[in-house]
């Protein structure tokens, strides 16, 4: 089961359908997400998810709306109510408590939201059919001190994260704690792995600017040979050059250390930079 499915069973599952409050403010939350439609005398909600489709089903009953019908089409489980039976109430998003917004932001994710496998990247998304309701929302999960952006869509509106401690906190909002944990292992393994990544990228860099840096000094070297130059340099630069030649795959460390009068990187380096600079005289 993808990340996704798993998070909207899980707070799908919740309990909370004795109370209220609890379900007047989901269902509004329902209600201004992006799978609501309008057509003629109908308000449809449809979703893959049936555990989602059983939720909104008895959250209608639980609100005194019990004239609807369930139907599949391809997919989707597809929910269809009397325009006339319903009275989707007016709220101040804005002005609600703290409480009755979470219970707003559970149901509008229900009805809307979606979450990429995180091990792939970090992006959750909630869809609301008008940008106003989007853009009090983007103010309301401030207050929760949550991070979001909004996209323009065609027909309604995306608010997304793409962070993974704003999205973690955005799942604990939810009441989603099995999906939290789970999320938070994952992010834990990809930090872990970007992090072995840069160690081995920067490890690469580096050996491959050693082995560029070798190429140069043994070519400058034979160079030196070939000009008859080489046994006309001091003998210690004349050392450091056939260990070169010798361990052509040895850091500045290595060559220092193996020289008869061990010497530092910096000092290797003044060498090789010197046979350099006599292997380019004229």
């Amino acid at each position: 089961m993808s990340f996704s499915k798993e998070l909207k069973e899980e707070i799908s599952k919740t309990d909370n359908l004795v109370n209220k409050e609890a379900i007047k403010y989901e269902l509004i939350g329902y209600f201004i997400s992006s799978n609501i439609n309008k057509e003629k005398n109908k308000i449809k909600f449809s979703t893959e998810n049936e555990y989602n489709i059983n939720r909104f089903s008895r959250l209608l009953s639980n609100n005194g709306i019990n004239n609807f019908n369930i139907t599949i089409q391809g997919k989707l489980f597809v929910i269809s109510i009397n325009s006339k039976d319903v009275e989707i109430p007016q709220v101040d998003i804005l002005n609600l408590e703290q409480e009755k917004l979470k219970y707003l932001i559970k149901g509008a994710y229900l009805g809307g939201g979606s979450i990429n496998n995180p091990e792939k990247k970090y992006h959750l998304e909630l869809g609301i059919k008008q940008k106003d309701k989007a853009n009090d929302l983007i103010q309301a999960l401030k207050l929760f001190d949550i991070k979001t952006s909004l996209i323009d869509k065609k027909n309604e509106y995306a608010i997304y994260i793409k962070d993974g401690e704003e999205i973690s906190k955005f799942l604990a909002l939810l009441g989603a704690n099995k999906a939290v944990l789970k999320f938070e292992e994952i992010r834990v393994q990809r930090e872990m792995n970007n992090k072995i990544n840069r160690i081995v990228n920067c490890e690469s860099a580096n050996l491959n600017k050693t082995i560029n840096a070798s190429i140069e000094q043994i070519e400058a070297i034979k160079k030196l040979k070939q000009k008859k130059k080489f046994n006309k340099m001091n003998e210690s630069l004349q050392e450091v050059a056939k260990l070169r030649l010798e361990n052509p795959n040895a850091s500045l460390v290595e060559l220092g250390q193996m020289l008869k009068e061990p010497i530092g990187k910096s000092g290797v380096n003044y060498r090789l930079k010197k046979i350099m600079e006599i292997a380019n005289e004229e």
